[in-house]
């Protein structure tokens, strides 16, 4: 096991982000259901199986595939309507979710989960899943997220997406990759993730061997 002491403040303690949208939560099943809902309400054809395999990026760009930019922003304001009463219900942990959550804070550790999905949403996610985070920050995608990672000092971001791998490149942290969104491991790879996991069940093992330089994180 390596030294963490790299990453400790003065108070001993370190830090580590995590996405929400399948990385820590299942979201798949309740934002299928919200978009069919939607389209239900406007007669508009949604593809909500092409919805779910290209989740991550902000609310505003996935409806602009299915609205003319003028009716983007009231889809925008139904989709937040009715998201709570029908999405978080159907919302599930994703493997290993709950013990990666708890493995960082068994050695001490602040979990700071940063989502693209708004502020209300992502913290009712973080409550209805039960994981315990010391900071929830909502509304920021990509390199736009590094600003909260480093305002947190998070020492890596866990996530499923390209665009976390811009998150943690924007707040010089370790770059985590899990296969168990949209991208492969092959795909966070070649994007430049310094860890791919297969998903967080191997997060714990991964920690146990945490450094803080990326170039000595422990590859998968």
């Amino acid at each position: 096991m390596l030294d963490l002491d790299p990453l400790e403040s003065s108070d001993g303690a370190f830090a580590l982000g995590f996405d929400l949208d399948l990385t820590l939560a299942d979201t798949r099943a309740g934002i299928s259901a919200v978009y069919a809902a939607i389209a239900a309400e406007t007669g508009v054809h949604i593809d909500t199986d092409v919805v779910v395999r290209r989740l991550g990026p902000p609310l505003e760009v996935e409806l602009a595939y299915w609205f003319p930019p003028e009716r983007v922003p009231a889809m925008v304001d139904l989709y937040r309507e009715i998201y709570p009463g029908l999405a978080i219900p159907a919302t599930l942990p994703m493997p290993g979710a709950a013990a990666a959550v708890d493995a960082v804070r068994a050695r001490g550790g602040r979990v700071i989960v940063v989502s693209g999905k708004n502020q209300a949403d992502t913290e009712r996610t973080v409550r209805y899943l039960g994981f315990e985070a010391d900071a929830v920050v909502g509304g920021l995608f990509g390199a736009d997220k590094g600003a909260a990672l480093r305002e947190h000092g998070a020492a890596a971001y866990i996530g499923d997406h390209t665009g976390d791998v811009d998150a943690a490149r924007a707040a010089s942290a370790v770059a985590v990759g899990v296969a168990t969104g949209a991208f492969d491991s092959a795909a966070l790879t070649a994007y430049g993730a310094d860890v791919v996991l297969p998903d967080l069940l191997a997060f714990p093992e991964w920690l146990g061997g945490f450094s803080a330089s990326p170039a000595a994180a422990p590859r998968a």
